[in-house]
């Protein structure tokens, strides 16, 4: 084999006042990195707190992290809610899905420039989408205003379907830090500015990433009404 592989476990738990860390979900992942600078994630996600929400996801990028094509499939309290297949090209993006509210959907979307990135909700890929942001400037923000979700609802329990948004992405330097997988060197950055774009406005989320170049997720914080708290648990390379 001439590709890399990456496993990990993510482990969900709550930084509310009455349940502070309990347990509330946890992730599977298996990136690939394959010879040409082209990358593949498969996640496996649980939420426990009701709705329950299981979610699989194939998320497919190029070499420079743009994003080919995208797979999710959807159980909302045990029951099918819907399934959606996502192309990028440098002029469009589509999608073929269907969901148990809205029947079958079939979007293409005009793109005056390319997508930036598809969030598609899995944890670990909120650490791979820092690949797009020049960490060589040193700390500092920037916004990105072609990006995508599959689902604008904050625990990707809708759709899947293509919503447009904008985003920044802040980066507040690099240290080193321990997680139930190890100690690693880790680049921080944060979430921020998606204010009037999403049903509910989404509180700042700030991500430790490895700092090898994979962007592996080591450890994630969400303030707000959300009070969340993600720690990577086991990792194989």
């Amino acid at each position: 084999m001439h590709h890399r592989t990456i496993r990990g476990k993510i482990l969900y738990t709550s930084r509310k006042p009455d349940r502070l860390g309990q347990e509330r979900g946890r992730e599977s992942f298996i990136i690939t990195v394959h010879t040409d600078g082209k990358r593949t994630l498969r996640a496996h996600c649980e939420i426990d707190d009701p709705p329950t929400v299981l979610r699989d996801v194939v998320l497919s990028l190029d070499a420079d992290n743009y994003p080919l094509d995208c797979f999710v499939r959807l159980t909302i309290d045990d029951r099918f809610e819907g399934s959606g297949w996502m192309r990028f090209s440098e002029t469009h993006a589509e999608t073929e899905s269907f969901n148990v509210n809205d029947g079958r959907i079939s979007q293409r979307l005009d793109l005056e420039q390319r997508t930036r990135w598809l969030a598609s909700h899995p944890i670990a890929g909120d650490a791979m989408a820092f690949s797009i942001f020049d960490l060589s400037n040193g700390p500092g923000k920037t916004f990105f205003p072609d990006m995508m979700v599959t689902s604008p609802d904050h625990r990707g329990a809708t759709g899947p379907l293509l919503f447009k948004l904008g985003f920044g992405i802040e980066y507040l330097g690099d240290e080193t830090i321990t997680v139930p997988a190890g100690t690693f060197d880790a680049h921080h950055l944060r979430y921020v500015d998606t204010a009037g774009q999403l049903p509910e406005e989404h509180p700042v989320y700030d991500v430790w990433c490895s700092a090898d170049g994979d962007f592996i997720f080591l450890r994630g914080e969400v303030g707000g009404y959300m009070q969340t708290f993600y720690e990577l648990v086991e990792l194989e390379t």
